[in-house]
C-alpha cells in the first residue's frame, strides 16, 4: 500500500524507511535505520527528482504508481548516482521506454558503470544553470561536485522555491510520518544524527560544501528537500548554520572530547582524572569515549563539534592502541584541521605511543598541541598526577581565549 504526502504546490515525498539496516554503506552503525527521500513533481510533465536504495524499492513502487495514477514519467532528475538513490534506474527505463534521464555528464558515466546500459538515447546532459521547464514548474539546476561525489547537483524549483539537495542536509535515521524537522523535536533527537552524518560522509570536502552554500545563498528557498532524513520548511539557520561551522572546521561550543585507548584501565584513570579536574574548574562539557567500544563515526562526529580534543593512549605492540590508531588514521581521512590538542600517553617500558601520536596529529593542519604533555609509566602515581594538573590548566586557558 502506498505512503505519501504532499510537500508542496504539486510536489510530492515518496520516501521509505529501511529499519533493519545495521551498517550505512556497510560502514557506519544506524541504529534507528535509515531514511530513503525522492520527490515527484505532477505537471504538464511528470518529474521524479532521484531514486531510492534497493531495500525500499517496492514501497517506492507502489508511492509512485498512486501518485502517477495511470500517467507516464517523462523525466527522472539524477541529483546524485550514488546506489542508495539510483538502484531502479533500470526498472523506470524499462517501464517507461521514452523516460528522459537529467543528470551532468560524469551521472550518465556512473549509470553506465552500475547498470550496464548505456543511457544515451534517454540522457538530457546539463551544466551549472540550465533549467528543465515542466509547465508551470521549471527546475533550475546547480552544480555541486564532490558534495560528496564527482557527478553531484541539486535542483531548484523556482515556482515553489524548493531546494532538491541531494545528500547534503540529511541524517542518519528512520523517519517516521513526521517528513519535516519542524514536526520533531530536532535540536533533542536530530542535531547529532545530522553532525554524524555530514561528518562521515561529506565532512572531508569542507571547501565543496562551502561553494555549494555560497550558490544556495543567492536562491530565494521556501523548502529543502534532501535525499535522506527531514525536510526542512523553516528556521533554516539550524540546519545551514552548522553546516556553516562544519564545512569551515570550525567547532559548535566550548566543550572538551577526551579519547582513550586503555589495556589494565591506568590509562582511562588517567583520562577519568582529567575530565574531573576540567569539571571542577567549570568546563561544562566534557566528554570520554573509549576507543575500543565506540564507533568511530560517533567520535569523529564529537571532533567536528569539539574545540579540544585529547588523545589518550597506552603503547600496544610497541605502537598505539589499536582503536586510537584507527581513529587517528580517520581524522586524517578526513582532513580534520584546527583544534587544539592534549597528549596522554602510557607505556611500561618502551613508551612509543606518545612520539607515534604526535606524528600522526602532526599530519593534520593547524593542530595545536598543548605542551603539557602527560605520561603515565603503567598507572598514574603522582608525577603523573602533577603533569595532568598542568594539562587540564592548559585546557582551561585555551577554551578562555
Amino acid at each position: 500500500m502506498y505512503n505519501v504526502r504532499m510537500i508542496g504546490e504539486d510536489t510530492w515525498w515518496l520516501g521509505a524507511s529501511d529499519r533493519r539496516i545495521q551498517l550505512f554503506e556497510n560502514t557506519y552503525p544506524v541504529p534507528n535505520g535509515m531514511s530513503y527521500n525522492n520527490y515527484l513533481i505532477m505537471d504538464e510533465k511528470t518529474c521524479l527528482l532521484d531514486g531510492v536504495d534497493e531495500s525500499v524499492s517496492r514501497q517506492f513502487e507502489e508511492n509512485l504508481a498512486h501518485v502517477l495514477d495511470g500517467r507516464p514519467l517523462d523525466y527522472l532528475v539524477i541529483d546524485h548516482m550514488e546506489p542508495d538513490h539510483c538502484a531502479v534506474i533500470p526498472d523506470l527505463v524499462r517501464r517507461w521506454p521514452n523516460l528522459k534521464l537529467v543528470g551532468t555528464p560524469k551521472a550518465f558515466d556512473l549509470v553506465r558503470q552500475f547498470h550496464g546500459f548505456d543511457p544515451t538515447p534517454h540522457a538530457i546532459k546539463v551544466k551549472e544553470g540550465d533549467t528543465l521547464s515542466l509547465g508551470r514548474h521549471t527546475l533550475q539546476f546547480v552544480l555541486a561536485p564532490m558534495v560528496h561525489w564527482p557527478e553531484v547537483m541539486v535542483s531548484y524549483d523556482q515556482l515553489t522555491g524548493t531546494l532538491f539537495s541531494a545528500d547534503a542536509f540529511g541524517a542518519f535515521g528512520a523517519t517516521g510520518g513526521a517528513i519535516f524537522a519542524d514536526e520533531v523535536d530536532w535540536e533533542r533527537d536530530w542535531a547529532d544524527e545530522a553532525r554524524r552524518y555530514y561528518t562521515n560522509i561529506v565532512g572531508k570536502y569542507g571547501m565543496q560544501v562551502t561553494s555549494l552554500l555560497k550558490k544556495a545563498s543567492k536562491l530565494d528557498i521556501k523548502e529543502i528537500a534532501p535525499l535522506h532524513a527531514h525536510i526542512w520548511r523553516r528556521d533554516f539557520d539550524q540546519i545551514l548554520s552548522r553546516y556553516q561551522k562544519w564545512a569551515a572546521y570550525e567547532p559548535e561550543d566550548k566543550s572538551v572530547a577526551i579519547f582513550y585507548g586503555s589495556i589494565y584501565g591506568g590509562t582511562a584513570n588517567a583520562a577519568d582524572i582529567l575530565s574531573t579536574k576540567l569539571a571542577e574548574a567549570g568546563v561544562h562539557d566534557v566528554r570520554v569515549y573509549d576507543v575500543s567500544k565506540t564507533p568511530v563515526s560517533e567520535m569523529l562526529s564529537q571532533s567536528f563539534r569539539s574545540p579540544v580534543l585529547v588523545f589518550a593512549s597506552a603503547t600496544y605492540n610497541m605502537g598505539i592502541f589499536d582503536g586510537m590508531r584507527e581513529l587517528l588514521e580517520d581524522l586524517n581521512a578526513h582532513a580534520m584541521k584546527n583544534r587544539t590538542v592534549g597528549v596522554i600517553y602510557n607505556g611500561s617500558w618502551a613508551p612509543q605511543a606518545g612520539s607515534l601520536m604526535l606524528d600522526a596529529i602532526q599530519r593534520m593542519k593547524g593542530m595545536e598541541v598543548l605542551d603539557a604533555e602527560v605520561h603515565v609509566t603503567s598507572a598514574v602515581d603522582e608525577g603523573a598526577l602533577e603533569q595532568i594538573d598542568a594539562l587540564s590548566a592548559a585546557i582551561v586557558a585555551k577554551l578562555a581565549e
